[in-house]
């Protein structure tokens, strides 16, 4: 990418606080094993009656004060979820109609938990040959489809949106490189059985359970143990930097534990490692947005520092962004 800049960040998370105790009773697992096995020590869950749409919409308009625009200032909005209000319309024309950005382009992305990296590529690439200011958010509310007694997946996920307003005018951050990867042959690693066009939810999915989501955790965890040090080296030499030029690592939010193994192995010896797992949980294609807005609100990036953005999950798919603040 040329010049297209970061010129805001927002987040939402919703209100209430789930602990580890409370995620994990019916799966019969306890504080101490969540602990120790994720480094997640609480999460939080949308509230009856709040969707996708309502947490992305609420981060985008941090986003926005952030970036100092408004709504109608934005040509394209594009929303990164596995978890859409509904499989029809895109959760982005709901998010379009609350934020008061009539006419705007308004799309879904679903990769999965490397989603918001893929819109980053997709609305920066419109953004070079369109101009203007761009809205990129990250939403899931992973606790709808989530099986309360599968000690694999309930107690890793949370609920949450973080929201990144692109612009090719004034200063800021600069998207200076990004990378996509999909490796199909893997696709049902992670998956919801149910609810597609493959297999409805009707009432035998539903019986059988077909309806949550599953992930083979194992698999999943040498997948990224496996490639992501191979594809992060690949990144860093297309981008023409070195592993020691990166300043700051800003990976999607899976597993506090495998995240330690992993920042290990990928050798950045100067990266600060930012996490938001602890209190989050895994919150899907949010986890890095809302990762990125804590640290640069906390004040954690210095002008001209290299910031690595690593997504991967369900696909399997891989992502990386490479910011100079």
């Amino acid at each position: 990418m040329t010049d297209v800049r970061i010129v805001g960040t927002g987040a939402y998370v919703p209100d209430r606080v789930v602990s580890n105790d409370e995620a994990g009773a019916a799966a019969g697992v306890d504080d101490a094993w969540i602990t120790r096995k994720t480094a997640i020590r609480e999460r939080r869950w949308a509230a009856p009656g709040q969707a996708t749409s309502d947490l992305a919409t609420a981060a985008a308009r941090a986003a926005l004060r952030s970036a100092g625009i408004t709504a109608e200032q934005l040509s394209v909005i594009a929303v990164a979820t596995s978890t859409p209000d509904r499989p029809q319309p895109p959760t982005a024309a709901y998010v379009q109609h609350r934020l008061g950005a009539p006419g705007t382009a308004a799309f879904d992305v679903n990769a999965v938990c490397s989603g918001t990296v893929f819109a980053l590529s997709a609305v920066g690439g419109v953004l070079e040959h369109r101009g203007g200011h761009a809205l990129i958010i990250g939403a899931d509310v992973y606790s709808r489809i989530l099986d309360p007694a599968d000690r694999r997946t309930v107690v890793l996920f949370g609920d949450g949106a973080g929201a990144i307003v692109l612009g090719t005018t004034g200063r800021g951050p600069r998207v200076r490189h990004v990378a996509l990867h999909t490796f199909g042959e893997l696709s049902g690693l992670i998956q919801v059985p149910a609810g597609g066009s493959r297999l409805p939810a009707d009432a035998a999915a539903l019986d059988a359970g077909l309806q949550y989501f599953a992930m083979d955790g194992r698999a999943v965890r040498r997948f990224v143990v496996e490639q992501l040090p191979r594809l992060v080296k690949g990144f860093l030499h297309e981008a023409g930097v070195g592993p020691e030029d990166i300043s700051h690592f800003v990976p999607h939010q899976a597993n506090g534990v495998m995240l330690d193994e992993v920042a290990g192995d990928l050798a950045l010896p100067r990266a600060t490692v930012h996490r938001t797992l602890t209190h989050y949980g895994n919150t899907g294609a949010a986890s890095i947005p809302i990762t990125l807005d804590a640290a640069a609100r906390a004040g954690a990036f210095r002008p001209g520092e290299l910031l690595l953005l690593a997504g991967f999950g369900g696909g399997m798919a891989a992502s990386f962004a490479l910011v100079e603040w």
